[in-house]
């Protein structure tokens, strides 16, 4: 049975703490409950929360100093402070105190769900990393691998397994997934470690270079040749050679590569030396290997020289449960990067970030971060610090689609189809949908109500 979350709600209106345990309740949360700070102070001593809700005024005892005394605490446990007065220096000194979030009363329930279903999920990450390095071994160096996904859990235990072992290695996924740190990790997690990591992008040297790169060449081989040259194979001498993009080699090097995996021996280009090396060749495509054989454009044999074992980069959208660690990882490196102090996103940035398709992946993900640190002006990362393709639509970059409504229904009609178009444009957010159609939320309540959309 999976635990339920406890939330301690610290508000001295009574009223407003009855609505709030009724409603969370029906969320499925556990609440327990204080008058003052002071008394959440007592509490917080007494047990572990999930999460609290705080009001930022109460008589005795502040919500601000009662976050410093909980933080000072236990400073796992996030606080979100709740209050009436919407005082922007209020707001930035309670998330500087520690904060996770900032609500202002009368609350947005959607809001209040997002922005308690976030915190939480940032508490629980260092927790699940935890377990995911035990269940990798003490000794797996990730190698910044950000990821808590089910895929992302099951790709790093595979790594786990196959690191140890002098396997080549196939990795499989669409550009920007994050091939090459798959494969810095296979290699710094193998008995070749304290040897090279060699990596060369196949698709980024010329065809006619692309054997000097790799075997070498000697003086007086070709025109510009001026010296001897040891190439990536060589220098990969006792460690492991990375190969992206494999699938972008000509036919007639793919024989060349399949000799060298074969023999374990290299010739330099315009030399007869034969040299033996010592390598473990980690390869990457982007491409469907077994179609490229079907069309002649890779050898069959090479294929399955490289398929001893294969492991598939999930898409970003395929493990949207790492999407927050990755951003707040991004973010804090490009703060750094930029001398700039952001602490965070703000609950509707966020929100873009989960629901966009991110057809660049992780990379994508990283430039859009990376320019939002750029333009933001405040300690929080906010929507208008995205990149437009993420503004103006959550799949793939597009814009909404136009709405077409017939003209010959009742105006009634015409407005019950406006409002249900929006709200699915809007994911079912209803304060982004009532922001859309110029209407309070209240209002948009009503009228949903009014159309048996919702009791």
């Amino acid at each position: 049975m999976k635990k339920e979350n406890t939330i301690l709600v610290v508000d001295d209106d009574p009223a407003h703490r009855t609505m709030l345990r009724t409603l969370l309740t029906g969320w499925g949360y556990t609440i327990f409950e204080a008058d003052d700070g002071s008394t959440a102070i007592e509490k917080v001593h007494e047990q572990a929360f999930d999460l609290i809700l705080m009001d930022i005024r109460m008589i005795t005892v502040s919500g601000l100093e009662a976050l410093n005394e909980i933080k000072a605490f236990n400073p796992a446990i996030p606080v979100i402070i709740m209050t009436a007065y919407s005082s922007v220096e209020t707001a930035v000194e309670a998330l500087k105190s520690g904060a996770y979030d900032y609500l202002t009363k009368p609350l947005d329930f959607d809001e209040l769900r997002l922005a308690m279903e976030r915190a939480m999920d940032h508490r629980q990450l260092r927790e699940e990393n935890r377990m995911l390095r035990e269940s990798l071994g003490n000794h797996f160096d990730r190698q910044n691998i950000i990821g808590r996904s089910p895929a992302m859990v099951k790709l790093l235990e595979m790594v786990a397994q196959v690191a140890p072992s002098e396997a080549t290695v196939l990795i499989t996924g669409e550009s920007g997934t994050g091939k090459e740190m798959i494969a810095g990790a296979i290699h710094f997690n193998s008995p070749r470690k304290e040897g090279p990591f060699v990596k060369l992008n196949c698709a980024a040297i010329t065809e006619t270079l692309l054997e000097s790169e790799l075997f070498g060449h000697e003086k007086g081989a070709f025109t510009g040749a001026h010296k001897r040259k040891e190439g990536r194979f060589r220098q990969a001498h006792g460690g492991s050679i990375f190969l992206d993009e494999i699938s972008e080699m000509s036919l007639a090097m793919q024989v060349k590569l399949l000799r060298v995996l074969q023999e374990r021996e290299i010739t330099r280009v315009g030399g007869e030396e034969v040299i033996k090396v010592d390598v473990r060749l980690i390869a990457a495509t982007n491409k469907d290997l077994l179609q490229e054989i079907e069309a002649g454009r890779f050898r069959e044999d090479l294929f399955y020289r490289l398929n001893v074992v294969t492991l598939n980069m999930p898409r970003l959208r395929e493990r949207s449960e790492d999407i927050p660690l990755l951003a707040q990882h991004f973010l804090k490196m490009f703060s750094e990067k930029n001398s700039k102090e952001i602490k965070g996103f703000t609950p509707q940035a966020m929100d873009r970030l989960l629901k966009y398709d991110w057809p660049g992946n992780v990379r994508e993900l990283m430039n859009a971060v990376e320019r939002g640190v750029v333009l933001a002006s405040s300690e929080y990362l906010g929507e208008k610090d995205l990149p437009l393709v993420l503004k103006e639509g959550a799949s793939g970059g597009k814009a909404p689609p136009e709405q077409v409504i017939p003209g010959d229904l009742p105006l009634e009609e015409v407005e019950k189809a406006s409002i249900l178009k929006t709200l699915q444009l809007t994911g079912g957010n209803k304060s982004e949908a009532a922001r859309r159609l110029g209407i309070t939320r209240r209002t948009l309540h009503k009228k949903l109500k009014k159309y048996g959309v919702m009791p």
